[in-house]
């Protein structure tokens, strides 16, 4: 197993980058055996600049990460807070990094979140405003 930043994963999803075909032909050798790790952090600025550098929908994200969710060729850091994430992301104009934010914090036994964003504040289950 091999760990990829996101500068390399996000290049295997737009081919407007320089990278793209060696990207594209590190993880076509990428399999069960020996696949590519993605971990929280990485998964979470990979829905962030797809959204904001590429202006990708909500609908375009979800179907990224499911792709890797539906791969051998992937490992994802704890897979079920990604694929809770994913599943109220999708549903939502949630930020995926907020779920997880959330989702961390839960199993980690903190269900309140503190923030200064007032759309997470309104969206996220157990984030709250800071005042």
């Amino acid at each position: 197993m091999i760990g990829v930043d996101t500068n390399v994963l996000v290049r295997l999803f737009i081919d407007d980058e320089p990278q793209s075909a060696k990207s594209l032909e590190f993880f076509s050798a990428r399999s069960a055996s020996d696949p590519a790790f993605v971990s929280l952090l990485v998964a979470a600025e990979f829905t962030w600049v797809l959204k904001k550098k590429y202006t990708k929908t909500s609908v375009e994200i979800g179907r990224a990460l499911q792709s890797m969710l539906d791969s051998d060729d992937f490992v994802l850091e704890a897979r079920d807070s990604v694929e809770w994430a994913l599943a109220n992301f999708t549903r939502s104009k949630i930020d995926f990094s907020d779920l997880l934010i959330a989702r961390s914090s839960e199993l980690a036994r903190a269900p309140r979140i503190v923030t200064f964003d007032k759309e997470a504040a309104r969206h996220v289950p157990g984030m709250e405003l800071l005042k």
